[in-house]
């Protein structure tokens, strides 16, 4: 049992400590939320002039359609860096080394370029050779590049975590390794993925707000022009709630979904077989 864990299990002293250190992190935690909700309360953040346009018909259609601007690049994006990754991980794990030490360059080389950086690229570079590339793409391509490098890493790093016993038997059988990999490590390391995978497509679907440098109309530059309105006081802060209360809302249905998917995909269906009749076992053995 000890050799499975990364640290010995806490004895009683040890779980009081952690049951302390919870409580006290918790009430600190409602404390500082009380604190900027009150701040707010005293600045005047819950006026209902501030929140009044929110009931206009205009103003929820322009916050849908940053919402479905946001889903359309990350939706994008998202099924492009599976791809990227896919291919660059199974670079990476190639027996030949003119495969594997060009794919192993390029996800280390975008992996260590910032996001904004890659975003900038694929937005000015084409303008300065006249091609027209739209903000769209721009983002696409520097979300692409930069997550498909991560799942990347992913995708290599949960196959080598299937124990080697797996592929030994493989090619004990005569399977080759393309087989290998795809009947006999990827069903098994798909269900360690899934986690991570989830976790890299939720830090894409963010990190679209990135979008507002390029002036794509996402979500996030759709409440930076509602909370700009002066009619209504400059309600940036309303504006910037009802965006993360949004975000949060996406990013917590795609972590129900995983782990529902999760589950599905670790569900072990345990059948047992009928007993043989008595002649019947006689007559097998």
């Amino acid at each position: 049992m000890s050799s499975s864990v990364l640290y010995d299990l806490p004895g009683p002293r040890g779980k009081r400590r952690n049951l302390i250190i919870g409580v006290l992190a918790t009430v600190g935690i409602l404390a500082l939320i009380a604190w900027v909700i009150y701040r707010f309360n005293e600045t005047g953040q819950f006026e209902y002039r501030r929140w009044a346009q929110f009931e206009y018909q205009a103003v929820q259609t322009e916050l849908l359609n940053g919402l479905l601007a946001t889903l359309k690049a990350a939706g994008i994006a998202a099924v492009l860096a599976l791809l990227f990754g896919a291919v660059f991980a199974a670079g990476r794990l190639s027996d030949h080394r003119i495969l594997r030490a060009p794919s192993t360059g390029v996800v280390e080389l975008f992996r260590a370029i910032p996001l904004l950086v890659l975003i900038f690229f694929g937005y000015y570079v084409p303008l300065q050779y006249g091609w027209s590339i739209s903000n769209l793409w721009a983002l696409v391509v520097g979300l692409t590049l930069y997550n498909g490098s991560v799942l990347a890493e992913i995708f290599r790093a949960g196959i080598n975590a299937v124990p080697r016993g797996q592929s030994e038997a493989a090619y004990a059988i005569g399977l080759r390794k393309g087989q290998m990999l795809r009947m006999i490590l990827l069903p098994q390391a798909i269900r360690s993925m899934l986690p991570a995978i989830v976790s890299q497509i939720v830090v894409l679907l963010k990190d679209t707000a990135l979008g507002f440098i390029i002036t794509y109309p996402e979500l996030l530059t759709v409440g930076k022009t509602i909370g700009g309105r002066l009619a209504f006081g400059f309600p940036y802060v309303p504006a910037y709630l009802v965006v993360a209360a949004i975000y949060i809302g996406i990013c917590g249905l795609l972590s129900i979904f995983a782990w529902w998917l999760q589950r599905r995909l670790t569900r072990v269906r345990t059948t047992a077989a009928k007993p043989l009749p008595v002649n019947d076992v006689d007559r097998q053995v």
